[in-house]
């Protein structure tokens, strides 16, 4: 058996108040298995999927609709060591809070303008940049008036298939943060703030756009010896 996740800084699986978690996470305590080449020793993610979209937010007259940002992402590891290398990739809803996906039910209006996905290669410095534009709130189906804050979706690949990780990065100052039912499922508030990103002063960025930075944190090699 896998040993429990620290409930101080790691979320709950299943969200109270959000009924499609409970079918997204295991019904049964996990079990450690042994790794094989299988897992070890398989192509790394990023020599088979190829970086994609760069930029969602698109130019001129073909240009998303909202505030444009820049977003500046960084992995490291828990000693505080770049992953460069990684494959990360980033999506999000529009200005409307409508994702860019048939199971998105939400009566928001597309924006055939808004690309909502990429996939980015982290470089020596396991910096990512991505310019984009900054995603609205929504209303979450089948709860009693929830409404997801701005959030932007992050999932980090490592050096094989089985090293991932995926969590959400939050916006500074928006009221909708007190309220979500995800980002407080880390009840530790040191661990809830490192989930908001830094709003960068606007002279270190482009002249259009707000730019954001945020770490994206793996399990380092002191913290897990074992782990590839």
């Amino acid at each position: 058996m896998l040993p429990h996740r620290d409930p101080a800084t790691q979320p709950e699986g299943v969200v109270a108040g959000y009924a499609q978690t409970a079918s997204r996470w295991p019904a049964e305590p996990l079990v450690r298995r042994p790794q094989t080449r299988t897992e070890l020793g398989a192509p790394a993610p990023h020599r088979r999927l190829a970086p994609a979209r760069g930029d969602l937010a698109g130019h001129g007259t073909k240009r998303a609709a909202g505030q444009l940002i820049h977003l500046r992402a960084r992995v490291v590891d828990e000693d505080g060591a770049p992953v460069p290398g990684a494959l990360v990739e980033v999506w999000h809803c529009n200005a409307a809070g409508k994702y860019r996906h048939p199971n998105d039910s939400n009566d928001a209006p597309e924006d055939p303008n808004f690309d909502g996905a990429a996939r980015l290669v982290a470089g020596d410095s396991g910096l990512v940049e991505l310019r984009t534009i900054k995603p609205a709130a929504y209303p979450v189906p089948d709860t009693a008036g929830w409404w997801r804050p701005p959030h932007v979706h992050f999932s980090v690949w490592g050096k094989v298939w089985l090293a991932r990780l995926v969590t959400q990065m939050f916006f500074p100052g928006e009221p909708l943060n007190e309220f979500d039912a995800i980002l407080n499922a880390v009840r530790d508030p040191e661990a809830r703030a490192r989930c908001i990103a830094r709003l960068a002063p606007t002279s270190q960025g482009p002249a259009d756009a707000l730019v954001y930075e945020y770490q994206l944190v793996v399990r380092g090699r002191k913290a897990a010896p074992d782990m590839p």
